[in-house]
């Protein structure tokens, strides 16, 4: 199989590192300092599971130069999703699979409003890591895995050979039953600790420790009204689940959105508590807190992509 990985970051680094330094066919799509740096030395891994160094079949930023694909995984932020999706049409072929790996609840449905349908799989990625400098990437928590299926809840042949894939890879993961509930409750935990982070500039054990649990609650239960109203099948204790699960989180822990505001760089957040907002209003639905949330750091989201322009 040819394996291609749209976004080189924490996500896109690690699970392509890992699958590429498995002997595995992988081109990398990544860019500037960072493209150099792995083209030059190879994608340095800094794991807490132990460190290696990946030797890809190819690193490039010009998708004209790669051959046709077998699976993609689309690693980059959510908001770029549309943007990768219309960079992979060249390298589809007719049985292409391609997994979008990074947060938010709708990137299924932006990849299947611009290439075929019949291509996509729902997936997610349970991982705590960050380019550390150009051509290294630092994992630093939790076991990582990827959960990925059929959004039609199929057992195909085709998640199994995935199965397969990510098995040698050497890294933990799972065929989910039903993919679109399995993404919206990692939404649900990202999303209510992102934006909630990114305003009081904590950590978790920070948000706990001063008293805002009660607000963590209150904007996964708007996230959760969210999801059901959009038949989304979660369970009813999903909101005390993901409160249990955030206080079970290493106590310094922080978001990557979160750190995206934090340091001034263009973020996640129109497509996290910009986006339950934006469903709220579609669907009559009343979410104050996520609101009140997003409306105060939008100004600082509109610097960032100012700047960055």
């Amino acid at each position: 199989m040819h394996i291609v990985i749209i976004g080189v970051g924490g996500v896109g680094g690690y699970f392509g590192g890992k699958i590429a330094n498995s002997g595995q066919k992988v081109t990398l799509i990544a860019r500037g300092k960072h493209l150099e740096a792995i083209q030059k030395n190879g994608l340095q891994v800094k794991s807490i599971n132990g460190d290696f160094v990946a030797k890809p079949y190819m690193t490039t930023d010009n998708i004209d130069e790669v051959e046709k694909a077998d699976l993609i995984l689309i690693c980059t932020k959510s908001w770029q999703v549309a943007e990768a999706a219309n960079k992979i049409i060249p390298i589809l072929k007719e049985d292409t699979i391609v997994i979008p790996l990074q947060n938010g609840a709708d990137n299924v449905e932006k990849i299947q409003s611009i290439i075929d349908p019949k291509h996509v799989v729902g997936g997610l990625c349970k991982i705590y890591s960050k380019i550390e400098a150009p051509g290294i990437i630092s994992h630093f928590g939790y076991d990582p895995e990827v959960v990925f299926g059929e959004v039609n809840k199929e057992q195909t042949s085709r998640v199994h050979l995935i199965k397969k894939m990510f098995n040698y890879a050497g890294f933990r993961n799972t065929i989910s039953k039903d993919i679109t509930a399995d993404i919206w409750k990692k939404f649900m935990f990202i999303a209510t600790v992102s934006g909630l982070g990114a305003l009081t500039r904590a950590t978790l054990g920070e948000m706990y420790r001063h008293g805002l649990v009660e607000i963590l609650e209150e904007t996964a239960q708007e996230i959760y009204t969210i999801a059901i109203a959009k038949n989304v099948n979660l369970p009813k204790n999903s909101v005390g689940n993901t409160i249990k699960f955030i206080s079970k989180q290493p106590h310094d822990s922080t978001a990557s959105t979160q750190r995206d505001i934090i340091e001034g760089r263009p973020s996640e957040l129109d497509n996290f508590n910009g986006f339950i907002v934006k469903e709220g209003q579609k669907l009559g639905i009343p979410t104050p807190v996520n609101k009140f949330i997003y409306s105060c750091l939008q100004p600082m989201e509109a610097k960032a992509r100012l700047t960055k322009n």
